[in-house]
This record gives structure tokens, sequence and C-alpha cells, in this order.
């Protein structure tokens, strides 16, 4: 009887915690204004500590040493966004005639599958359906989006740098906190382990997948250069930044490619050769590179990475989808210290953690000075 009700128990929590995890993204999504600065600075807080504490070993106060972060940081994203904004400014006015040309470029495409539409109808007459209804929905314009939104992104970004600057700035008051206010020496040394953990992990991520993007950036846009594309830094800072985005970021990076080189070049296979040289890029880069300089160390579940992915873009859009890794990094060096919770054992009536979490804290309270 105690076996059923423990599983009974097990099963209402964890129907409890999938309620809690569906419901979640509606509260971030609501609450944007303020989750989404503050998650965001918490990474930008992990990101920058370390050249915080580097400027900081140069005899700087931790204030100017704090400020001297955020400005390195805010230095190489606004040269990002200069790189790839004022060209797309540029070849703004030449969109209409790209358009015109891809619309033209499909036409011809159409035309040559023209019999596959003349079977649909006859087919679709044979069935006895009906042609398909138009719908046309009013809706606000480009510029109209843009001034809606603008208001509300400056405040969220405000937001974000002055949480990321008093979180840098107190982060040695808070190492202090967590080694020193423990009741237990054991306590002290795990959240030491897990608060370097967290920031060794995801910084070194971050850093090495930023050069690696990098890269991909400088020989993208040397490969637009050969090729003879329009605005070629443009093209490479886009590829760099859209490979931060898992799966999705270069897809939408080869549409691009592969739009413009259809509107810009004079037949259809010529303008994809870009696009073509973009994935065959991406295959060397995705499969090989990237897996040996980063090692077992940073190796997530592909279905883990999807997931973070959808949820968090869900949540928060384009931001999301640039933190959804981040945010999982962190979560799985922090569930490496707490111990990953055993769910389907869990189910039928098994502790939620496994007896090796209670070991390696029995270890912690057990450990010397010296390991401090």
């Amino acid at each position: 009887m105690a076996e059923q009700e423990l599983r009974l128990l097990s099963a209402l929590v964890l129907l409890i915690g999938f309620g809690l995890f569906l419901a979640l993204p509606f509260v971030l999504s609501i609450g944007s204004v303020v989750f989404l600065p503050l998650v965001t600075a918490l990474l930008l807080t992990i990101l920058l500590s370390p050249l915080a504490d580097k400027l900081a070993r140069f005899g700087l106060p931790n204030v100017v040493a704090s400020i001297g972060a955020l400005a390195v940081f805010l230095g190489i994203l606004l040269l990002s966004l200069a790189l790839i904004l004022q060209p797309a400014l540029a070849l703004f006015d030449s969109l209409p005639a790209i358009t015109e040309r891809v619309t033209e470029r499909f036409a011809d495409l159409r035309d040559e599958f023209a019999w596959m539409a003349i079977a649909n109808e006859e087919l679709t007459k044979i069935m006895g359906g009906t042609g398909p209804r138009e719908v046309v929905l009013a809706t606000p314009t480009i510029l109209e989006e843009i001034a809606f939104a603008t208001p509300s992104i400056v405040l969220e970004v405000l937001i974000m740098f002055l949480m990321a600057f008093f979180m840098i700035e107190a982060r040695v008051r808070l190492r202090r906190h967590l080694l020193f206010d423990r009741t237990s020496f054991g306590s002290s040394v795990k959240a030491a382990r897990v608060m370097r953990e967290v920031q060794d992990r995801v910084a070194a991520y971050i850093m090495t997948v930023g050069m690696i993007n990098a890269g991909i950036g400088v020989i993208v846009a040397l490969g637009a250069w050969a090729l003879g594309v329009d605005a070629p830094i443009m093209w490479g800072g886009l590829a760099a930044t859209l490979n931060f985005i898992p799966y999705v970021g270069p897809l939408a990076m080869t549409a691009l490619l592969a739009l413009f080189g259809i509107g810009t070049a004079d037949t259809l296979w010529l303008g994809l050769i870009p696009a073509a040289a973009y994935i065959a890029l991406h295959t060397v880069e995705a499969n090989v590179i990237t897996p040996s300089i980063l090692g077992a160390r940073f190796t997530m579940s592909p279905v883990m990475i999807l997931i973070a992915l959808s949820y968090f873009t869900w949540v928060w859009g384009v931001p999301g989808a640039l933190l959804s890794v981040p945010i999982l990094l962190t979560l799985t060096a922090l569930f490496d210290h707490i111990g990953r919770p055993n769910v389907v054992g869990f189910i039928f009536g098994e502790p939620l953690f496994k007896s090796d979490v209670l070991e390696r804290g029995l270890e912690d309270e057990q450990a010397g000075p010296a390991q401090m």
C-alpha cells in the first residue's frame, strides 16, 4: 500500500511539474520586459566576469573594471551591427529590383512545370472540389511595427545593461556570500564548484563558438567577394551572427543567399552557387571543426538543443533563440552538480535523485580546507 501511495504521489508531482513547465512560457512571455533583460544580464555577467577580474588585477577599481568589461562588449556589438546594417541600408534601395527579378525567375520556373498545375486542376474537377478561396488580412506596415516596437526594445536594452553592470560590480560580494555564509563547509565547497563550473563552461562555450563563427564570417565574406556578391562584409557578418542559432540560423542564411543570388545572377543556377558554397562550408564546420574544438565537454543532445531552441523562441522570439543554447548549457552545468533527476524511475516509486548525489554531498562535507 505504501508503494502504491508513493507511485501515486510521484505521478502527481510529475503532473504538477509538467503543468508548471507548460505555464512558464506564458508567464515569461507576458513579463518579457522583466524576465528577458534579467536572463540576458545573468548570461552577460557569467561571460564578462572573468574579463572584469582580469582588469581588476591591473589595479583598476571594481566599478571601473565592470564598466570596462561592459564597454568591450558594447564595442564589439556596435562594430558588428555597423558591419551588417550599413551595407544592408545601402542595398535596401535595390530591394524592389531584386524582388522583381526573383519573381521573374520563379515565374519562369512555374512555366516549366505548368503541366503539374494543369494536372492538379483536372484532378480537382474529377474529385468535385472547388477552387481555393483567397483571404486578405489587413496587417500593419513594417514602419508601423518598428515604431511600435522601438520604445519597448530601448527600455529592455537599458534595463539589461543596467542589470548586467550591477551584477558584474557585485560579483565579489556574491562570491563571498556563497562561500562564507553557508552553514556547513561542504555546502561552501559545492557552491564554489557550481559557480566555477557554470562560469567556466558558459564563458568558454560562448568565446569558443564566437571565434568559430567569426572565422565563418571571414570565410563567407571572402567567398562573397570572390564570387562578386554585393556587400561581402554584410554577408560575412550575417553568417557569423546567424550561426549562433543552431540549425535554424544556417537554414535562414542559406535561404537569404539563395534568394539574393537568384535575384542578382543572370541565370537561376548561377544564383544558387553562393547558397551551395555556404552549405558546403557549414557542413564541414558543423561536423568536423566545431566538434573537434569544443570536444565532449560541450556535447549536448541535438534533441535537447531543438527543444530549448523551440521553447525559448516561442517565449522570446529571436532573442530567445540566441539565448537558448547558453541557457541550456547553464542548466546542464547545474544539473551535473545537483544531480540529474531520475524522472522515469520516479514514476515507478524510485528516488528522484540517485544515491551518487548524496555520496557527492558527503564527500564535499568531509573535504578539507585545502580543497577550498
